[in-house]
């Protein structure tokens, strides 16, 4: 029997919270492919691309994190995978947040920092939905991790 004040059940994330999780990987992905394109072909619009992206990412990753904000103060322990998401899209939009002012540069001074900012925050925005989207496995919960 497993004590559940221990160990809380921790459900999916809803609807909303998924599109916005979704949306967040999807949007830095966008624009880290439109600095890459802007790097090889240096046509401006790929940069400007880039900058619309990122501020959508940012807009769906702050809603984001409101909902892990919510979801770590409703689970009992304050570490393991609640604090580690929520932890991992405040430093996703943390950096969005800097990439989001090195795009606000001129286009011929974006590279190559805005192009390495956005493989790292597209890189955290997969590594935050991947744990967003993911439970625990209960059964390894249950019995004290052997399996």
């Amino acid at each position: 029997m497993t004590d559940t004040a221990l160990f809380p059940l921790r459900r999916p994330p809803g609807p909303l919270h998924s599109i916005l999780l979704g949306g967040t990987a999807a949007l830095f992905l966008g624009a880290l492919l439109s600095d890459i394109a802007y790097y090889k072909t240096y046509l401006i619009q790929w940069s400007n691309f880039a900058s619309w992206l990122i501020a959508g990412g940012m807009l769906f990753c702050g809603l984001a994190l409101l909902f892990a904000l919510v979801d770590l103060l409703r689970t009992r322990p304050k570490s393991g995978r609640p604090l580690a998401y929520f932890l991992i899209l405040l430093v996703t939009w943390g950096l969005g947040w800097v990439d989001a002012f090195e795009h606000a540069k001129d286009a011929w001074a974006v590279m190559p920092s805005g192009l390495i900012l956005s493989a790292i925050v597209t890189l955290l925005g997969i590594v935050s939905a991947w744990i967003g989207f993911t439970r625990p496995d209960l059964a390894a919960v249950r019995t004290g991790g052997a399996q």
